[in-house]
């Protein structure tokens, strides 16, 4: 029963990647309630799986030309360099710490899928370019080294980043997919170094994933955009509020 439960989890992830770009949060409270996984390697597990989703994701938004890739690059660079200093971090702290870093995080990204709206903004250093680079560095690279600490894919660090500053949040949304690979890609080889992915259990997960996010793209385009997020957004408090209180 709890592999079933676990399997209806990843597949929900999946479509929420699609959807809203923040969903990830939700798989590595479930590997280590439904899977019996320690903390360290449920997030291990869950962000190699990331690689996967954000090359579907990738595709996906690519076709519908909604990656801006003069923004995308840098943020690949920065997450590239961070996400295995995230995982040695991650080595070499406790089960507790990781555990409450995380409910915060998922409460977080909940209260900023509710709270986000959609006027439009100036992004910041728009006229001045190398503060700009500099900018997108720093985001990539501290979505890489939370990735790789927390096991958190990339949309759910990137994307309130990205329209704090002031971009578009389907331009946000876009670059997080690409930067979601490089990200877990980096994360998940200090991991491994570590031996705490669990790859066999991962491969079940990825395949449900990645069908979840061919739905959750096109559940997008057929549904209410803010009525899904509000939902995620409730949804994401939630498991927050009771990873914390469960961690204290």
């Amino acid at each position: 029963m709890s592999l079933f439960a676990l399997a209806l989890v990843a597949l929900l992830v999946g479509v929420l990647i699609g959807a809203v770009g923040i969903g990830g949060v939700l798989l590595i409270p479930a590997l280590e309630l439904l899977g019996g996984l320690t903390i360290q390697t449920a997030m291990a597990t869950s962000l190699f799986t990331f690689i996967f989703t954000g090359l579907v994701g990738s595709w996906l938004f690519q076709a519908r030309g909604s990656i801006d890739w003069a923004l995308t690059a840098p943020l690949c660079v920065g997450a590239f360099l961070f996400g295995i200093v995230g995982a040695w971090a991650n080595a070499r702290l406790d089960g507790a710490a990781l555990a409450l870093i995380l409910g915060l995080l998922i409460v977080g990204a909940g209260a900023y899928t509710l709270a986000s709206g959609s006027a439009a903004r100036s992004a910041v250093f728009s006229t001045r370019p190398r503060l700009r680079l500099l900018l997108l560095l720093g985001i990539g690279a501290l979505t890489g080294f939370g990735s790789g600490l927390t096991g958190v894919g990339g949309p759910a660090l990137m994307v309130p980043m990205m329209v704090l500053a002031g971009f578009a949040p389907l331009a946000a949304i876009g670059s997080s997919q690409v930067i979601q690979i490089l990200a877990a890609l980096s994360g998940s080889v200090g991991h491994a170094m570590h031996g705490t992915i669990d790859f066999p259990l991962a491969a079940g997960l990825t395949v449900l994933e990645v069908l979840g996010v061919w739905a959750g793209v096109h559940l997008a385009h057929a549904v209410d955009a803010q009525l899904l997020r509000r939902a995620v957004g409730i949804l994401c408090v939630g498991v927050g509020i009771g990873l914390v209180l469960r961690t204290l």
